[in-house]
């Protein structure tokens, strides 16, 4: 398949490029001039767009897109609605126009209500609560993920998913990507949201629980 990846040049994105070139997709990765490509296996196709002012033919000639993209946990209110609410919203109508097979959404834990959340996070789970909330009413095909906290240390594979979990401790990166990439293809899944964090079940049999 070819798969659209919005962030792919940031920690998850990266990560989820390579997990999908390694399962046989062919990604297509969202790139601005600032990027830095070299985090991106080496014959990469990549497409210039920038969230905040996107091609509405962006998600042309692919078959599902995934939106890793994130502002960044040091960045201002209008960084992130630019990007987390209305650069995911923008994208969503482009892959609706394109009619692509499946949209993935790599959200947070706390966007399905943002007034429950931490203070200090409050503006970005209600912009990730917007976009998932556009996306649930579009007319595309879609899978949302709300991973706990995120680490940088090396997956195994091993998670939990449910609609609601315990949302202490964290998640590996690598074990996020690996859950996007199958949310791609995962029969039964479409429509689904749910929750993220790290477990004792394979990521194989937890898609499938979650996919019943």
């Amino acid at each position: 398949m070819r798969i659209l990846v919005a962030g792919a040049t940031g920690n998850t994105g990266a990560r989820l490029v390579r997990t999908l070139a390694a399962a046989g997709h062919t990604p297509v990765a969202m790139i601005r001039g600032s990027s830095d490509t070299s985090v991106l296996p080496d014959g990469c196709e990549t497409r210039m767009a920038d969230l905040s002012d996107l091609p509405n033919d962006v998600a042309r000639d692919v078959d599902a897109v995934i939106f890793a993209a994130g502002s960044g946990g040091h960045t201002g209110d209008d960084l992130t609605d630019k990007v987390d609410r209305d650069g995911a919203i923008a994208l969503i109508g482009a892959a609706v126009d394109a009619k692509v097979g499946r949209f993935v959404m790599l959200s947070s834990v706390g966007a399905d209500d943002p007034s429950k959340g931490p203070d200090a996070l409050r503006h970005y789970l209600e912009a990730k609560h917007t976009a998932d909330e556009h996306l649930k009413a579009a007319d595309v095909p879609h899978v949302i993920v709300r991973p706990i906290s995120l680490s940088d240390d090396s997956g195994n594979g091993l998670v939990s998913l449910a609609e609601r979990i315990d949302r202490d401790g964290q998640v590996t990166r690598d074990d996020v990507a690996l859950v996007l990439a199958v949310s791609v293809t995962q029969a039964g899944l479409a429509g689904k949201v749910f929750e993220m964090a790290a477990g004792k079940t394979p990521v194989a049999r937890a898609m499938a629980e979650v996919a019943d």
